[in-house]
């Protein structure tokens, strides 16, 4: 199988509609290009400083979801919903992936597992948990597209969580981020490339770039990794698309030439 794919590059700010706008200028650009299945970044509905309000949970079946949907009906696209908020437990909120088919269902619904807790040198600070409960299920969409472990931004620093998908089957990796600029010029494209080698897996990585805020900024640099590590296509340093060739057959090959997915020694995992 052999398919176009593409990680759509965004930088949301706290206005809803406008960030909405955009997204939907950028899939259907995807889509014009040829790609059937396309990435949003993290947060692509809403970004904005940490307060003290919880983000506002987002309806799967109405308002700016409602609009992809329609959209993916449309264009008849594969669709990573990027991150919005859901609902979640004790007030708080679950950072969710959701994964739309071409009909415009829902196919899955990952939430994010590790939480952005971390104090970066020079003062950054950065709380996820304060209004964001971590999901508890590694997850795979099957697709049309085939199948696709999804992982969001943070996720990418641990690597257990990309085996697992890759045991089940998983094909392509997804990793809609927001990654810091001061630790994405440093660890983006190297964990990006370890996760693809790893698991001899593509890697489609949409992420958000420049000044989301008055006091955040960030990395950009989405990108398609193929299974070996080499980069396919990575979008502008602005807002934009990378659109690369997913090839299954290809995927196939270098997995038998080196089938290191089959040596994995499953006691360490457990030990």
């Amino acid at each position: 199988m052999k398919y176009l794919a593409a990680a759509v590059q965004m930088t949301s700010t706290g206005d809803t509609t406008g960030n909405l706008e955009r997204a939907v200028g950028l899939i259907k650009e995807a889509a014009s290009r040829g790609a059937t299945l396309i990435g949003l970044p993290e947060n692509w509905s809403m970004i904005r400083d940490e307060s003290d309000e919880p983000p506002a949970p987002i309806s799967f079946d109405e308002g700016p979801m409602g609009a992809l949907r329609a959209l993916c009906r449309e264009k008849s696209v594969t669709l990573i919903a990027g991150t919005v908020p859901e609902a979640g437990p004790d007030g708080k909120v679950f950072n969710s992936c959701p994964v739309i088919g071409p009909d415009g269902e829902i196919i899955s619904v990952y939430r994010k597992i590790h939480l952005f807790d971390v104090v970066i040198r020079g003062g950054e600070a950065h709380r996820e948990s304060r209004h964001v409960a971590p999901g508890k299920d590694a997850v795979i969409a099957d697709t049309s597209c085939g199948k696709i472990g999804l992982s969001v931004c943070y996720d990418l620093r641990f690597p257990e969580l990309y085996r697992t998908l890759a045991r089940r089957g998983a094909r392509v990796l997804s990793v809609p981020a927001a990654f810091t600029l001061h630790t994405g010029k440093d660890h983006w494209v190297v964990l990006i490339k370890a996760r693809a080698i790893e698991n001899l897996a593509y890697v489609i990585a949409p992420a958000q770039i420049g000044a989301n805020t008055p006091n955040r900024r960030t990395f950009g640099k989405s990108l398609i990794s193929d299974p070996w590590g080499n980069i396919l296509a990575t979008a502008p340093d602005r807002e934009g698309v990378a659109v690369a060739e997913i090839d299954f057959d290809f995927q196939d090959a270098l997995r038998a030439q080196l089938p290191a997915l089959g040596h994995i020694r499953t006691w360490l995992l457990s030990s």
